[in-house]
């Protein structure tokens, strides 16, 4: 499986472990460790544009995973690869679709339910996919997450009759986002970072960790929310990914591993300071500390100038240069 091949290639780099990454970053092979997961990440997208410039058909490419699965810059990353066939295309992210914040549902805790599907403007990206198929010029959406708004006037978008649409999100594979597409031209991908690390020979690093601490560091760099924040809405964008992510991951033409092997070693500098800003009398406490507990088998790598600025890990870390 995709999985094993991902592990036997980690054990091939010996770079399994925390301590095995704490051993390269110690004897100076950060940089040789950057470039081959980025390279990984790169041949594995100029695969999957090859198969969809051999379908040849394929009007919509939906891109779909549970939160911080690094969505944005891989479709960014396979719109690029696409170039070298010769194809343009354009990207509707759908998180800048978010309806504002007044109309944004509440969840049976009376709390904003940013998970659930009525939670986009879907009428909107609806007709600002027809406009685009008809040649028409658009102004695409930039949401304000500290204001809960859409603005406008950033990105005007206009495509050419033979190219395709990337939509990516945490909908993208839900059908009722794409049924005025046939299944024949759409392509379906399914990405999360599967995290394939361990702390040691019997103890492996949990997928939604990693991913929790991606979006916390994130979170706080980019859309104003706290890491006490960011911890206290997990369970519900947990929650939000078991009804409207896993449930159509069967539908993918391909999977996308998003994994960065040397992630932790990068959060940990940005995520510590954060973890430890929350009090000892608030309810993420716990949380918190356990987070920290699992840093502390990480060596900080204070040097991240090696990182692309077309990673994945840039969508979180900051610097990218196409997010």
């Amino acid at each position: 499986t995709l999985i094993d091949m991902h592990t036997d290639w980690l054990q091939k780099l010996h770079v399994s472990t925390a301590a095995e990454i704490h051993a390269h970053v110690a004897a100076g092979r950060a940089s040789q460790m950057i470039m081959g997961c980025e390279a990984q990440h790169t041949t594995v997208l100029a695969e999957i544009a090859a198969k969809i410039y051999k379908r040849g058909d394929v009007g919509l490419i939906c891109l779909a995973g549970p939160s911080s699965s690094g969505k944005t810059t891989s479709s960014r990353r396979l719109s690029v690869q696409l170039l070298t066939y010769g194809i343009t295309s354009a990207t509707l992210e759908l998180d800048n679709y978010f309806v504002n914040r007044e109309k944004t549902p509440l969840g049976s805790d009376g709390k904003y339910d940013f998970e659930c599907f009525e939670a986009i403007d879907t009428d909107l990206m609806k007709s600002h996919i027809r406009q685009l198929l008809s040649g028409e010029e658009v102004d695409m959406p930039s949401f304000d997450f500290e204001k809960g708004e859409k603005r406008y006037g950033k990105r005007i978008v206009r495509i050419t009759e033979d190219s395709p649409i990337v939509i990516e999100g945490l909908h993208a594979l839900n059908p009722k986002t794409s049924d005025t597409f046939t299944d024949d031209e759409k392509f379906r991908i399914y990405i999360s970072p599967l995290t394939q690390l361990n702390i040691d020979g019997m103890n492996r690093i949990p997928t939604t960790d990693g991913r929790i601490l991606r979006r916390i560091v994130r979170d706080a760099r980019f859309r104003g929310y706290s890491a006490q924040k960011t911890i206290d809405i997990w369970p519900r964008v947990s929650e939000g990914e078991d009804v409207n992510i896993f449930p159509y991951n069967k539908y993918a033409d391909e999977f996308f591993n998003s994994h960065c092997i040397y992630e932790m070693a990068v959060l940990k500098k940005y995520a510590k300071p954060l973890l430890e800003a929350i009090c000892e009398d608030q309810p993420e406490f716990t949380e918190a500390q356990r987070l920290l507990r699992l840093l502390t088998y990480f060596v900080s790598m204070a040097d991240d100038s090696f990182i692309p600025n077309n990673s994945i890990m840039r969508e979180f870390i900051g610097g990218s240069s196409i997010v």
